[in-house]
Protein backbone atom coordinates (compact mmCIF):
# COMPACT_ATOMS: atom_id res chain seq x y z
CA UNK A 1 0.00 0.00 0.00
CA UNK A 2 1.28 3.17 -1.05
CA UNK A 3 1.49 6.21 1.60
CA UNK A 4 -0.31 8.87 0.50
CA UNK A 5 1.30 11.95 0.23
CA UNK A 6 -0.20 14.56 2.94
CA UNK A 7 1.18 17.54 4.86
CA UNK A 8 -0.27 18.82 7.85
CA UNK A 9 -1.42 22.55 8.04
CA UNK A 10 1.92 23.32 10.10
CA UNK A 11 4.49 21.78 7.22
CA UNK A 12 1.99 24.03 4.85
CA UNK A 13 2.41 26.93 6.69
CA UNK A 14 5.97 26.74 7.51
CA UNK A 15 7.05 26.37 3.49
CA UNK A 16 4.60 29.37 2.92
CA UNK A 17 6.22 31.28 5.87
CA UNK A 18 10.04 30.35 3.86
CA UNK A 19 8.54 31.02 0.72
CA UNK A 20 7.59 34.34 2.42
CA UNK A 21 11.17 35.12 3.40
CA UNK A 22 12.56 34.26 0.29
CA UNK A 23 10.00 36.81 -1.82
CA UNK A 24 10.68 39.15 0.45
CA UNK A 25 14.57 39.14 -0.07
CA UNK A 26 14.00 39.39 -3.67
CA UNK A 27 11.45 42.17 -3.71
CA UNK A 28 14.42 43.97 -1.75
CA UNK A 29 16.89 43.37 -4.26
CA UNK A 30 14.27 43.85 -7.47
CA UNK A 31 13.90 47.30 -5.67
CA UNK A 32 16.97 48.16 -5.99
CA UNK A 33 17.26 47.34 -9.68
CA UNK A 34 14.20 49.24 -10.89
CA UNK A 35 15.97 52.55 -8.61
CA UNK A 36 19.07 51.54 -9.85
CA UNK A 37 17.43 51.26 -13.76
CA UNK A 38 16.02 54.89 -13.04
CA UNK A 39 19.21 56.75 -12.52
CA UNK A 40 20.70 55.04 -15.55
CA UNK A 41 17.72 56.03 -16.81
CA UNK A 42 17.80 59.76 -16.10
CA UNK A 43 22.00 59.54 -16.50
CA UNK A 44 22.91 59.50 -13.08
CA UNK A 45 25.75 57.05 -12.77
CA UNK A 46 27.51 58.69 -9.37
CA UNK A 47 24.98 57.13 -7.24
CA UNK A 48 24.40 53.43 -5.89
CA UNK A 49 20.35 52.61 -5.64
CA UNK A 50 20.61 52.31 -1.92
CA UNK A 51 21.97 55.88 -1.67
CA UNK A 52 19.27 57.12 -3.98
CA UNK A 53 16.66 55.78 -1.73
CA UNK A 54 17.96 57.23 1.30
CA UNK A 55 18.16 60.46 -0.81
CA UNK A 56 14.60 59.77 -1.40
CA UNK A 57 13.77 59.08 2.43
CA UNK A 58 15.65 62.27 3.47
CA UNK A 59 13.16 64.00 1.42
CA UNK A 60 12.32 67.76 2.46
CA UNK A 61 13.65 66.43 5.87
CA UNK A 62 16.19 68.11 8.37
CA UNK A 63 17.65 64.61 10.27
CA UNK A 64 20.32 63.22 11.98
CA UNK A 65 21.97 59.73 10.44
CA UNK A 66 20.40 58.49 13.74
CA UNK A 67 17.32 59.24 13.04
CA UNK A 68 17.58 58.02 9.39
CA UNK A 69 18.86 54.43 10.13
CA UNK A 70 15.79 54.27 12.86
CA UNK A 71 12.94 56.11 10.25
CA UNK A 72 14.66 53.71 7.25
CA UNK A 73 15.84 50.75 9.22
CA UNK A 74 19.88 51.10 8.04
CA UNK A 75 22.44 50.09 8.97
CA UNK A 76 24.19 52.25 11.14
CA UNK A 77 27.73 52.10 9.30
CA UNK A 78 25.90 52.02 5.79
CA UNK A 79 24.33 55.49 6.67
CA UNK A 80 27.48 56.99 7.52
CA UNK A 81 29.46 55.67 4.67
CA UNK A 82 26.83 56.05 2.35
CA UNK A 83 25.84 60.08 3.78
CA UNK A 84 29.87 60.95 3.97
CA UNK A 85 30.09 59.83 -0.14
CA UNK A 86 27.17 61.62 -0.83
CA UNK A 87 28.21 65.06 1.07
CA UNK A 88 31.26 64.24 -1.06
CA UNK A 89 29.05 64.34 -4.29
CA UNK A 90 27.05 67.37 -3.43
CA UNK A 91 23.71 65.71 -3.09
CA UNK A 92 23.79 66.49 0.86
CA UNK A 93 24.32 69.12 2.85
CA UNK A 94 25.97 68.69 7.08
CA UNK A 95 25.76 71.17 9.28
CA UNK A 96 26.58 70.66 13.25
CA UNK A 97 23.19 71.42 15.34
CA UNK A 98 22.68 74.60 17.16
CA UNK A 99 21.34 73.13 20.09
CA UNK A 100 23.78 70.10 20.44
CA UNK A 101 27.41 70.60 18.68
CA UNK A 102 28.07 67.17 18.94
CA UNK A 103 24.89 66.47 16.36
CA UNK A 104 25.11 66.47 12.79
CA UNK A 105 21.83 67.81 10.76
CA UNK A 106 21.49 66.51 6.98
CA UNK A 107 19.87 67.97 4.46
CA UNK A 108 19.43 67.62 0.32
CA UNK A 109 21.24 69.67 -2.11
CA UNK A 110 19.49 71.27 -4.82
CA UNK A 111 20.61 67.90 -6.70
CA UNK A 112 19.62 65.60 -3.85
CA UNK A 113 16.06 67.66 -3.92
CA UNK A 114 16.33 66.64 -7.62
CA UNK A 115 17.21 62.64 -7.54
CA UNK A 116 14.69 62.30 -4.76
CA UNK A 117 12.14 64.30 -6.75
CA UNK A 118 12.99 61.65 -9.58
CA UNK A 119 12.28 59.03 -7.32
CA UNK A 120 8.68 60.33 -6.32
CA UNK A 121 8.31 60.47 -9.65
CA UNK A 122 9.14 57.14 -10.40
CA UNK A 123 7.01 55.63 -7.98
CA UNK A 124 4.06 57.69 -8.63
CA UNK A 125 3.92 56.25 -12.50
CA UNK A 126 4.34 52.93 -10.94
CA UNK A 127 1.80 52.85 -8.54
CA UNK A 128 -0.79 54.38 -10.92
CA UNK A 129 0.06 51.61 -12.87
CA UNK A 130 0.04 48.56 -10.27
CA UNK A 131 -3.57 47.88 -11.43
CA UNK A 132 -3.95 48.84 -15.09
CA UNK A 133 -0.67 47.10 -15.10
CA UNK A 134 0.97 44.89 -12.65
CA UNK A 135 -2.95 43.18 -12.21
CA UNK A 136 -2.76 44.18 -8.88
CA UNK A 137 -5.84 46.41 -7.25
CA UNK A 138 -5.51 48.98 -4.72
CA UNK A 139 -7.46 46.47 -1.53
CA UNK A 140 -4.49 43.45 -2.48
CA UNK A 141 -1.31 46.59 -1.97
CA UNK A 142 -3.40 47.81 1.21
CA UNK A 143 -4.47 44.58 2.41
CA UNK A 144 -0.44 43.22 1.58
CA UNK A 145 0.89 46.63 3.61
CA UNK A 146 -1.57 45.16 6.26
CA UNK A 147 -0.30 41.61 6.25
CA UNK A 148 3.46 42.71 5.82
CA UNK A 149 3.19 45.73 9.19
CA UNK A 150 1.77 42.27 11.32
CA UNK A 151 5.14 40.09 10.27
CA UNK A 152 6.89 43.47 10.66
CA UNK A 153 5.36 43.86 14.44
CA UNK A 154 5.87 40.20 14.82
CA UNK A 155 9.87 39.84 14.19
CA UNK A 156 10.34 43.14 16.48
CA UNK A 157 8.50 41.51 19.26
CA UNK A 158 10.35 37.96 18.95
CA UNK A 159 13.77 40.26 18.74
CA UNK A 160 12.53 42.60 21.79
CA UNK A 161 10.72 39.30 23.91
CA UNK A 162 12.54 36.73 22.59
CA UNK A 163 10.45 34.64 21.62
Amino acid sequence: MALAESTTPAADACADYLDLLQRVERLHRQLLDVVKDELDREGIRDLTSVQALLLYNIGDQVLTAGELKSRGHYLGSNVSYNLKKMVDLGFVNQERSNADRRTVQISLTESGQDVSGRLTALFDRQSAALEPSGGLPFETVASTNAALERLERFWSDHIRFRL
